[in-house]
């Protein structure tokens, strides 16, 4: 079945992750007619929440540390009127970033100072226990890492700041292990978080849950300016035609496309490698275990218990406090993923009292999630194979974490994607060779058999 083409004009997004939100997102607020479409019954991808009847609670899929300095995620939350739904920042709170060493049960909190000139490295109190403020200089040879240097090999693996903050950093920001991560991809992180000071650096914490912070909020925006939500709408292939994108084959049928239309393809690597011919991918991906565990630990019991922190020395790396829910998140957990549920769940419960100091009890219900491919891993080879936003068809882009943002694959790395594709589409409409004229939609485009509407 051959449906008619849509009026001239349309951004067709595809994929309802953060990325592909971004997009229609950036897209929808400067006016642009936005049609998206996302294979699932739900949109978020993998930063979303579900409530599992096994624990008869709502969880995330999945933990994940915004910061102040996360300049395109700050910028998504204020556009879809979320910033209500994280935890107050700004620049009167505290920063403070606190850890524990099961080891040695020592514990601190990390706690830059305002501004870029890093005075706190001079004092001790702000520092990791067991740290020089020469130390922290060692930041510097990541800045000047080449290209196939790992962030173990810039550094010096034999020091407390090493073990206490370096390699903490580089496991959960690149998913990769520091002796196979990118120097120069951890000094991007560094640069843009503790490299500004307490202003970039103060946790962002959803309220609720991912969903309700950054997936929801979004969804309304779009309703609200009129675009064309369809999930259960999965993308089969793409017609090319003329150097462009000129048909979108579906389940059940297809849509064809005006020379004036673009596309955004917001879909996982693997996804899009098999929908665009001869784009190179990443293609080694690595594993992320998280633990969520049913329980409630009130301030009023745990008066000092911080919102989340960062476990030295145990199996687990983050634990993150919530209403009901306490969950752990492993990174690169290649040695671990394959471990029997059960066995993860009294080990990381083990680390979990040790980092809130509770009292030995009862294992509470808990649910092990593994990723085993959630994102790819952050080796010199693995960002060679990250391709741009722009493609060889001069209206299809790409967003996705695995698009080359020079940031690994995390929630910021996806919407500044999903803003850089939005940015091209723009440019082309600006373009004249893009349009004879003013281009002004006078319908929706036709509806796809067997797609759910949604909104």
């Amino acid at each position: 079945m051959n449906a008619a083409a849509p009026s001239p004009g349309r951004v067709h997004v595809v994929g309802a992750g953060l990325a592909g939100l971004a997009a229609a997102v950036e897209l929808a607020a400067q006016g642009h007619p936005v049609a998206l479409y996302e294979a699932g019954p739900q949109a978020g991808g993998r930063c979303r929440s579900f409530f599992d009847a096994e624990l008869g609670v709502r969880i995330d899929n999945g933990n994940h540390l915004l910061l102040s300095g996360n300049r395109a995620s700050v910028a998504y939350v204020e556009r879809i009127g979320a910033l209500d739904t994280f935890e107050p920042f700004g620049e009167r709170a505290v920063t403070a970033i606190p850890f524990v060493d099961l080891a040695t049960g020592e514990r601190w909190a990390l706690r830059p100072n305002r501004g870029a000139l890093p005075w706190w490295v001079l004092s001790a109190k702000r520092r990791v226990p067991g740290t020089r403020a020469a130390d922290y200089l060692d930041a510097l040879r990541l800045w000047h890492a080449g290209p196939e240097d790992t962030v173990a090999a810039a550094l010096r693996p034999d020091t407390v700041i090493y073990r206490r903050l370096w390699q903490p950093l580089a496991v959960a920001a690149l998913n990769t292990a520091a002796s196979d991560g990118s120097a120069r991809l951890l000094w991007r992180v560094l640069a843009e978080t503790l490299g500004r000071g307490a202003a970039a650096c103060h946790p962002m914490l959803a309220r609720e849950g991912l969903s309700e912070s950054l997936v929801d909020p979004a969804l309304r925006f779009l309703a609200q300016h009129g675009a064309d939500i369809r999930f259960g709408c999965r993308l089969r292939a793409l017609g090319f035609a003329e150097g462009r994108v000129a048909e979108l084959l579906v389940d059940g049928g297809s849509l064809a496309l005006s020379p004036q239309d673009s596309v955004i393809l917001a879909v996982p690597a693997a996804v899009a490698a098999r929908l665009v011919p001869g784009l190179t991918v990443p293609d080694d991906h690595a594993p992320i275990v998280n633990a969520h565990f049913r329980c409630t630990l009130q301030p009023s019991t745990l008066p000092d218990a911080p919102p989340f922190i960062g476990v030295i020395g145990g199996l687990a790396e983050w634990v993150f406090r919530k209403r009901e829910v306490v969950s752990v998140t492993v990174s690169a957990a290649d040695e671990i993923v394959d471990r029997p549920a059960d066995e993860l769940r009294e080990v990381l419960w083990r680390d979990v009292s040790r980092a809130f100091g509770l009292p030995e009890g009862a294992i509470p219900p808990a649910r092990i999630v593994k990723e085993r491919r959630a994102t790819f891993r952050a080796t010199a080879i693995q960002l060679k194979r990250r391709p741009s936003a722009a493609s060889a068809w001069n209206n299809l882009h790409l967003a996705g974490d695995y698009v080359d943002t020079g940031l690994p694959a995390t929630i910021e790395g996806a919407i500044r994607s999903g803003f850089a594709a939005a940015a091209r589409v723009r440019q082309r409409r600006a373009a004249p060779a893009a349009s004879p004229g003013p281009v002004r939609p006078t319908s929706s485009p036709t509806p796809i058999r067997d797609c759910q509407r949604a909104l």
